[in-house]
């Protein structure tokens, strides 16, 4: 089998709703001479990398024209290795190099006519426990900004209703006017000592989740690196008494003796991940045992390749996984095939903008949690495929 051809779809999902958060997903199809095609995506949607990924995708395509997608781990080495930037990487390489990895084991699944999970090892769990995530954003199909705590407590509500049994929220990333840190030059600064309005303000909109939810609720603390190390040792101690599930990204993963400190600081599970790349990224914090709950993005971390050597490294020190799933219906799919598998998996990510209709109609199946449970895909490879009458208004290239 050899591969023709690479189609690149940018997908501009904020064309249909403006009203909705930039969110930018890059998804990928990877054509072979025996008629069979992979899909793949970079785990870029968000942030400012998206049209950087369509770049490297159409770099990294010509590179693997004519290759045998069937040799997973062969090609990975010759992208890690042959490109000259694979060897110091960042999110843009590895976000390439994940797409085409997801897309070749996607083939492999279906020319083998076998989902993805029975190539990894098999099933050890049928169905995945899921969070709702990012309740900042409210929980539905509408995209919203929330600054009440009562606001907080009623999304919290939402979700518990739909059957899910942990919630995840970020309670600093809106000020109470409605501004984001660094994004809005009126929003408050977070990174040093935090003044005790921007700690009452996290903890009131948390307090109000957790009378709103119970006590058998789980509750995760996401702030997406705004902290630095000695506010976030100082809002994790102010969290602690709401019996916090896990503390996701407290601070940037830039210095693993600050996440050691926090980790030892705050009697919070600490968690990180969405910007650590490949098990050489991941070192450091499982030998400072800095993670108790380890994130990795399949579409940034070098793919289900190198994702599955990090879940099987993280559990030589007792981390727990949580697939990071901050995209379209292709990174969905691929984290719910190596979450099966893995024996350290702790619980799956369903984000709000998985919920929005803009992002659903990107793939044929729309796959969405029951009661807060996902089933995983028995389909071959990795049981998705893209919706061609939507996206072909996306494809930016096709790399022959």
């Amino acid at each position: 089998m050899k591969i023709t051809n690479v189609e690149i779809f940018d997908c501009e999902v904020n064309r249909k709703d403006p009203n909705m958060a930039s969110f930018n997903p890059v998804l990928i199809r990877v054509n072979t001479d025996e008629g069979i095609s992979g899909i793949g995506e970079v785990g870029l949607a968000y942030g400012s990398a998206s049209k950087a990924s369509v770049g490297i995708v159409r770099d990294l395509a010509k590179l693997v024209i004519g290759k045998d997608p069937m040799k997973v781990e062969s090609i990975w080495e010759f992208l890690f290795r042959g490109t000259f930037w694979g060897m110091g990487g960042g999110p843009v390489v590895y976000g390439g190099m994940s797409a085409l990895d997801i897309a070749f084991w996607d083939i492999r699944g279906k020319a083998l006519n076998t989902p993805v999970y029975q190539m990894l090892g098999g099933k050890t769990k049928e169905s995945l426990r899921t969070y709702a995530s990012q309740l900042q954003f409210d929980w539905g199909v509408q995209y919203k900004v929330l600054t009440e705590p009562e606001q907080y407590a009623e999304a919290a509500k939402k979700a518990v209703a739909e059957g899910y049994d942990c919630v995840k929220v970020d309670p600093v990333m809106i000020d109470r006017q409605g501004n984001r840190p660094l994004v809005s030059p009126e929003a408050w600064n977070l990174y040093g000592i935090l003044k005790d309005d921007q700690i009452r303000m996290a903890v009131d909109r948390v307090r109000a989740i957790r009378e709103a939810v119970g006590p058998k609720v789980d509750i995760i603390i996401e702030i997406h690196s705004y902290l630095g190390v000695n506010s976030a040792i100082q809002l994790g101690r102010a969290l602690e008494e709401f019996n916090i599930f896990y503390y996701e990204e407290p601070i940037y993963p830039l210095n693993v003796d600050n996440m050691a400190l926090v980790a030892r600081s705050v009697k919070i599970p600490i968690a990180s991940g969405e910007r650590i790349y490949t098990r050489w990224g991941y070192r450091p914090f499982f030998e400072k045992q800095a993670l108790a709950v380890i994130q990795p993005d399949l579409c940034l971390v070098g793919g289900i390749t190198e994702g599955k050597k990090i879940c099987d490294y993280a559990n030589i020190y007792d981390a727990t996984v949580q697939i990071h799933v901050c995209g379209g219906p292709v990174s969905t799919a691929a984290s719910l095939h190596i979450e099966a598998v893995i024996p350290n998996f702790i619980i799956h990510e369903h984000h709000t903008y998985a919920l929005k209709p803009e992002i659903r109609e990107l793939c044929v199946h729309d796959y969405q949690p029951r009661n807060g449970q996902y089933e995983i895909p028995d389909l071959p490879g990795l049981g998705q495929a893209l919706n061609d009458e939507v996206v072909r208004d996306y494809l930016a290239w096709t790399v022959k």
